[in-house]
């Protein structure tokens, strides 16, 4: 699979003896919705500072679109968009005239300014002076910024930090629409994983300025396949007793009992002794999201 984005070995620190980043290695495919998630003071926004520059890639560790960065950039720059902290903007022009200075610094025509309009879905707004947009129409107009000139990746740093849920929800589906219907690939970091979950295709878990995993989602959920079951049967109660040690069942509620197993083995055994007690199974599914990966990741 093509690589718009590899990391080899990249250290960092600001002070001697002060490491930010710690020899991390990631690949971002082509198409993705890569999600780069950490605490604050992981090591997430400086490695994204790298990736656009303005923190110099002095071990030449960073590759974008298969070149350098000392030879990506500047002419790069059309090609990538970014947001990292917050955008600024002139509180006293529109949406429209904000969006206009930089596409006319960028030698860009007026028409790009109405179709990233249209993409975020603030033309009907392009007339409103920006002292009157929400929080989640400025970061929506921020990315419409990032969107000028069609690039093929976006670097977002915390795009939905401080919104509302319907904000998030909106910045969400556009950034699945962008990804699915202009195949633009997304590089975002996040710390809200239960947001963040519900659109990445691809991740890499940053603690300390250490990568602790880096793969799919996919790869993710192979690895925590069995940590937690939840097992959906009437009177659930009655038969948390009938359930082996091993498995370290906990009862959940009235009518489910939270296991761990080895294998697929384990559950179908489990499931064939608890029918065979007459137990009325209706669900049996993974009980561990992202956030619990996370932690289990992390912890150490």
């Amino acid at each position: 699979m093509e690589n718009v984005i590899q990391i080899q070995n990249l250290s960092f620190e600001f002070s001697k003896n002060k490491p930010v980043l710690k020899d991390i290695s990631l690949s971002v495919p082509k198409g993705s919705i890569f999600g780069f998630l950490g605490a604050n003071g992981a090591g997430k926004s400086t490695t994204m500072k790298m990736l656009i520059g303005s923190i110099p890639d002095e071990q030449h560790a960073i590759r974008i679109f298969n070149e350098r960065l000392d030879v990506l950039y500047p002419d790069g720059f059309n090609k990538i968009g970014s947001l990292i902290d917050t955008a600024a903007f002139y509180d006293h022009l529109s949406g429209w005239d904000n969006l206009l200075v930089i596409s006319r610094l960028r030698n860009l025509p007026t028409s790009e300014c109405e179709r990233v309009l249209h993409l975020v879905g603030l033309w009907e707004s392009r007339n409103m002076k920006m002292k009157r947009y929400s929080l989640g129409m400025k970061q929506r107009l921020a990315i419409a910024i990032t969107l000028l000139g069609k690039p093929d990746l976006l670097i977002l740093d915390e795009p939905v930090n401080g919104l509302d849920p319907n904000g998030m929800l909106e910045i969400r589906e556009l950034l699945i629409k962008l990804n699915k219907e202009e195949g633009v690939t997304i590089f975002i970091s996040s710390h809200l994983l239960q947001e963040i979950e519900k659109m990445i295709t691809h991740l890499a878990i940053i603690s300390h300025g250490e990568i602790r995993f880096a793969g799919s989602i996919k790869d993710l959920n192979e690895m925590y396949r069995y940590n937690r079951i939840r097992i959906g049967l009437n009177h659930a109660e009655t038969f948390i007793h009938e359930i082996p040690e091993n498995y370290s069942p906990r009862l959940l509620d009235e009518a489910g009992i939270e296991i761990t197993a080895e294998s697929r083995e384990d559950i179908t055994a489990l499931i064939k002794k608890l029918v065979l007690k007459d137990a009325e199974i209706f669900e049996i599914k993974n009980s561990a999201g992202l956030e619990e990966w996370f932690m289990e990741i992390t912890k150490n």
